[in-house]
C-alpha cells in the first residue's frame, strides 16, 4: 500500500509499505477514506518530537472497516468509522478514569507514571513516534486500529468525512481546552493560536455561551478563517501587544479564559534560539507566557498546545500572585466524542469550514510543506487515499 512515511526532519515521502495485518484478536483494519494533517504532526516533521527510524504519519483518519479479529464484536465489514487519535485498551484504571491517553497497555515498553522526557510516556497514539508506541498511522490506504471493540466509533449517516473527520482530534481537543477552563456562559475567553485547534476552541466558547472570544495570532489568513469560520474578534499580535489589547477589552482586568493552542512552536526571536542550546531546550514557553499575562486574576489558562521539555524560569511566581489555573494536556477523545458526536449530528457545530486544502495522498510531501510553511493560506489540509487529484479536489 501507500503511506506518507516520516524518514528525518523535514522529509516525508509517498512509499509502497507492507499492509497492516490482523495482530490480535482486538484488532481492525480500516481502508482510510479521510485523513488530515494536524499540528501536532509538525512536531515530528520538524524535528521537535524525536524520531529515528521511517515512520507512517497521521493521527486524524476514518475510513471503511475491512478486516477484524476474532475478538471483534462492536465492528464488522463496511462499517464507516471515526477512529479517536489515542489508542486506549478500555479495561485500565485510567481507560475507566475518562483519561485513554494514560492507558497502561498501549505502549508497552515507554509507559510509566513519571511523564519523561525519552521514557515512562503515556499512552499509545497512531503515528506519533516511538515514544508513544510506534504505531503506523493513518495517513495511508489502510491502518491497523488495535482495541478496536472501545476506539472506533459509527460515522453517522448523511455526513461527509469531512463533516465528521476532526471528531478524531482537533474538536475533542478545543473541546477539551474550553472544558477545562470551565467556560459556562458570559465569559472572555482569548484563544492564542488561530490553527486548527484554536479554531475549533473558539467555535466551541461560541457554543458554550461565551460573551466574547478573541482569536490571536501572527498570521493574517489564519486570523481572516478566526473571524469568517467563528465569528470571532481578532488581534495580529505583529500590529499590536495582545496583552494590553485584551486588558484594553476588558476593562484592564484580562481574559476570564486563556488557551494556548500554539505550544512550544511558538515564533521564537534569535536569542531565544541561542538560550535553547545553552538550557538544552525545544522551542519556546512564549504563548504560554502571554497567555498568563492576558489572563485576569482568579482565571484559568488552559494548554492544549504540545509542550514535550522542561524550561528554565518558568513563571511560577507569577502564577502565584495570579492565583491560576491551570489545566494541561492531551485530549480524552474516547471520553467525550459521543457527545461531541450529538454536537455535529444536531448541527450545533460546523466542521467542515476550516479546510483550505483537498488533496490526494501522493501530494502529503507538498501538503506538508505548505503547511509548514504557512503559504497558500494553508490552515488544514484533508487528503483522501484512493482518490484521483481531480476526485479529491471536488470533495
Amino acid at each position: 500500500m501507500k503511506a506518507a512515511v516520516y524518514h528525518r526532519p523535514g522529509k516525508i515521502s509517498i512509499d509502497n509499505v507492507e499492509d497492516p495485518k490482523i495482530e490480535d484478536v482486538q484488532d481492525a483494519i480500516v481502508r482510510v477514506t479521510a485523513t488530515a494533517i494536524c499540528g501536532s504532526d509538525l512536531h515530528i516533521y520538524n524535528g521537535f518530537t524525536p524520531q529515528l527510524k521511517p515512520l507512517v504519519m497521521g493521527h486524524e483518519f476514518m475510513g471503511i472497516v475491512e478486516d477484524v479479529g476474532s475478538g471483534v464484536t462492536k465492528l464488522k465489514r463496511g462499517d464507516r468509522v471515526i477512529v479517536p487519535f489515542p489508542i486506549a485498551c478500555g479495561g485500565c484504571f485510567f481507560c475507566n478514569h475518562n483519561l485513554p491517553g494514560a492507558c497502561e497497555h498501549s505502549n508497552p515498553g515507554k509507559y510509566g507514571p513519571e511523564g519523561g522526557l525519552l521514557k515512562e510516556k503515556g499512552g499509545g497514539m497512531f503515528g506519533y513516534t516511538d515514544l508513544y508506541g510506534g504505531y503506523d498511522g493513518g495517513q495511508a490506504e489502510y491502518v491497523r486500529v488495535p482495541y478496536a471493540n472501545f476506539g472506533p466509533r459509527l460515522a453517522p449517516s448523511g455526513f461527509s468525512d469531512d463533516e465528521v473527520l476532526f471528531l478524531t482530534d482537533i474538536f475533542p481537543t478545543g473541546f477539551s481546552a474550553v472544558e477545562w477552563g470551565g467556560v459556562k456562559g458570559g465569559e472572555t475567553v482569548a484563544v492564542f493560536g488561530c490553527g486548527p485547534v484554536g479554531l475549533m476552541a473558539q467555535k466551541v466558547a461560541w457554543a458554550r455561551g461565551a460573551k466574547r472570544v478573541i482569536g490571536v495570532d501572527l498570521e493574517n489568513y489564519r486570523l481572516q478563517m478566526a473571524r469568517e469560520a467563528c465569528g470571532s474578534e481578532t488581534i495580529n499580535l505583529h500590529d499590536v501587544d495582545p496583552v494590553e489589547a485584551i486588558r484594553d477589552m476588558t476593562e484592564g482586568r484580562g481574559a476570564d479564559v486563556c488557551i494556548d493552542a500554539v505550544g512550544q512552536e511558538a515564533e521564537r526571536s534569535i536569542w531565544q534560539r541561542i538560550a535553547n542550546i545553552v538550557h538544552m531546550e525545544v522551542g519556546s514557553l512564549n504563548a504560554f507566557r502571554m497567555c498568563l499575562s492576558a489572563v485576569r486574576r482568579g482565571g484559568v489558562v488552559s494548554v492544549v498546545g504540545v509542550y514535550a521539555v522542561p524550561y528554565d524560569n518558568f513563571p511560577l511566581g507569577q502564577i502565584f500572585d495570579k492565583g491560576i489555573t491551570l489545566r494541561f494536556g492531551q485530549a480524552p477523545v474516547h471520553a467525550c466524542i459521543d457527545d461531541l458526536l450529538q454536537w455535529v449530528e444536531n448541527k450545533r457545530i460546523r466542521l467542515d469550514d476550516i479546510i483550505t486544502h483537498k488533496l490526494t495522498l501522493d501530494e502529503a510531501p507538498h501538503a506538508y510543506d505548505i503547511f509548514n510553511r504557512k503559504q497558500d493560506g494553508c490552515v488544514k489540509v484533508v487528503m483522501y487515499p484512493g482518490q484521483s487529484k481531480a476526485a479529491a479536489a471536488e470533495i
